[in-house]
């Protein structure tokens, strides 16, 4: 239940710095977060089923898309610029937020993994909230990141506090609306605006690129076995640098830096295509699957000679 130690820091430090026009911006926001928080927390004390969990977490995206209004409205160049009907908007994005919420908890199985790319992704949405003079969200994400920052002192290995469901539901949540507000605050920027990423559809999968190769990975090697994709195994790809000799804390190192790679990528093909930064990642990605696999059947093969 280290998230309830996230929570609160976080509470405490907006309490302190936001205004009270603030809150009452943001409120459907908190109460949507409040809301996956407790579902977390209930699901660390009394253990709910896989699906008990996904449905449950309806009600909090419900609140954010349809109370707050956060929900996409369009294709944002991904497809040339076609508006959506309000009601598809909604249904795309409940869809959305559900996936890269689970997304993120699911990569939460090594001591300072969540937390590290929790850090990096939230510290990145900050850093170029801030630079296009979006202050409250800067904000938000920044009393996030000194959250983590703090969270993984203790949860560094040998960890003293684990993240939980508490924690990963509610930073997963949270990554989900910063990502939906970068995508839509980007695309909508003046053209020749100096921070505007003109493909944020793209930009955002290279920031989320952990978490969303991690799990389209595990979902199609479940399905290929025609297991269900909600069930437990060891082919996450924080399992895979286990699986050659890494420990803990090597294997969080070397998938942060993947992740700050493909920031890297993002920032240097800003002016490409939607089309050419996917097949870019998408190429990038395989080359490290099939790397570790590779690796790991050298391995293999070294011991049983």
């Amino acid at each position: 239940m280290g998230g309830l130690s996230i929570y609160l820091g976080v509470i405490v430090s907006l309490l302190l710095g936001f205004s009270l026009t603030d809150w009452a911006t943001y409120k459907y926001f908190f109460i949507a977060l409040t809301l996956m928080f407790t579902i977390g927390m209930r699901d660390d004390i009394l253990a709910l089923s896989a699906k008990q969990k996904l449905y449950s977490q309806f009600l909090p995206v419900s609140v954010l898309v349809l109370l707050d209004r956060t929900f996409f409205d369009s294709t944002y160049g991904l497809m040339g610029y076609y508006p959506f009907p309000e009601w598809v908007g909604m249904a795309i994005t409940i869809f959305v937020v559900i996936i890269l919420t689970n997304a993120y908890n699911l990569i939460d199985g090594l001591d300072g993994l969540a937390g590290t790319i929790g850090l990096i992704i939230i510290a990145s949405y900050g850093t170029w909230f801030f630079l296009i003079g979006e202050a409250t969200l800067s904000a938000l994400a920044f009393c996030f990141a000194g959250a983590l920052t703090a969270f993984l002192y203790f949860n560094w290995q040998p960890s003293r506090i684990f993240m939980g469901d508490t924690g990963a539901l509610t930073i997963g949540l949270l990554i989900s609306y910063l990502t939906i507000k970068f995508i839509h605050t980007s695309y909508h920027l003046p053209q020749y605006h100096s921070y505007r990423f003109p493909t944020p559809v793209a930009t955002a999968i290279c920031v989320l690129i952990i978490p969303v190769f991690d799990t389209m990975r595990v979902i199609i090697l479940r399905l290929r076995k025609f297991q269900s994709p909600f069930k437990a195994d060891r082919n996450h790809l924080h399992h895979q640098f286990i699986n050659l000799g890494f420990s803990h804390q090597k294997s969080v190192v070397c998938i942060a830096t993947i992740n700050l790679l493909f920031l890297a990528l993002a920032v240097l093909l800003r002016n490409q295509g939607d089309w050419l930064i996917f097949g870019i990642a998408l190429t990038v990605c395989l080359i490290i699957n099939f790397s570790l696999k590779f690796a790991q059947a050298r391995m293999a093969h070294g011991r049983q000679n």
